[in-house]
């Protein structure tokens, strides 16, 4: 996608007549913040004046189309030009609605978490907890490139600080969070284990299938060398995990991991 100076530059070359429009619609838009001016978040601008077209367009149908796109080919397969061709219409027309692809990604990421914010808030707090979590894993899965976008800057659409306000409010009421740094800490651990968690079960997806080997056909495959090897001796703990050990699918072993992350911040394990 180009940046806004390369944009500009095409449409005066082309003579778009929409140019001078296009400019005065982003210098309109600007912020002031101490490194300079900023265009305002994407989500604070106004949607763009409908214009007469065969195909209207909006930031949900953009944010919908990039997300199936993004489903199917991953976001290396995301472009200007596929998601205007998903649509109909000429690539120019999206750079009313968005500056770069930051702001794409910004809107399909909001999108996924307006899925997860349909968790809601319970009762009692565990419960809400593990619902977000759930439901993020559920997202994760359906759309794997959202795993790809976890772990970064803080996502900061009104549905993601949705989600994060109801992750912080039922975490605020665990019995072992007793002020900010407390729960700060929770709210820590919590990310890293969702986003590690996320991140290992959408590689091991991918893998399974660019290589068309499962995890369990990757085990069976090298069973001998790994028996040879706990059969020496030196690694008697690793031999103790694989003979003993639970060796529980993906979804129980998320949730099992989560229930034992949860038990740690109250303090109080549960049953």
């Amino acid at each position: 996608m180009q940046d806004s100076g390369q944009r500009q530059a095409a449409e005066a070359t082309a003579g778009d007549r929409d140019s001078h429009r296009h400019l005065c619609y982003r210098t309109l838009y600007l912020m002031d913040t101490p490194y300079g001016s900023a265009p305002l978040p994407v989500w604070e601008r106004p949607e763009p004046q409908p214009r007469t077209a065969p195909v209207s367009l909006s930031r949900a149908k953009i944010a919908a189309a990039a997300i199936r796109l993004a489903d199917a080919h991953g976001l290396d397969g995301l472009s200007v030009r596929k998601i205007a061709k998903e649509l109909g219409v000429g690539p120019m027309r999206l750079y009313d609605y968005v500056i770069n692809v930051s702001e794409l990604l910004d809107l399909m990421v909001d999108t996924v978490y307006a899925q997860i914010a349909e968790a809601g808030q319970h009762a009692e707090w565990r419960a809400t907890v593990l619902a977000i979590a759930h439901r993020t894993r559920a997202a994760a899965l359906d759309h794997e490139w959202f795993a790809d976008l976890l772990g970064a800057r803080p996502h900061l659409g009104p549905h993601a600080l949705a989600v994060g306000e109801s992750t912080a409010a039922a975490l605020s009421q665990a019995p072992g969070v007793r002020g900010i740094d407390d729960l700060q800490r929770a709210l820590g651990a919590l990310n890293a284990f969702i986003v590690g968690a996320l991140r290992i079960e959408v590689t091991e997806r991918r893998a399974a299938r660019s290589t068309g080997t499962d995890v369990p056909a990757w085990q069976v495959s090298l069973g001998p060398y790994l028996t040879r090897m706990l059969e020496t001796g030196r690694y008697p703990t690793v031999a103790w995990l694989v003979v003993d050990g639970a060796h529980l699918g993906a979804g129980e072993t998320f949730n099992h991991n989560l229930t034992t992350l949860l038990d740690g911040i109250t303090g109080h394990p549960h049953p």
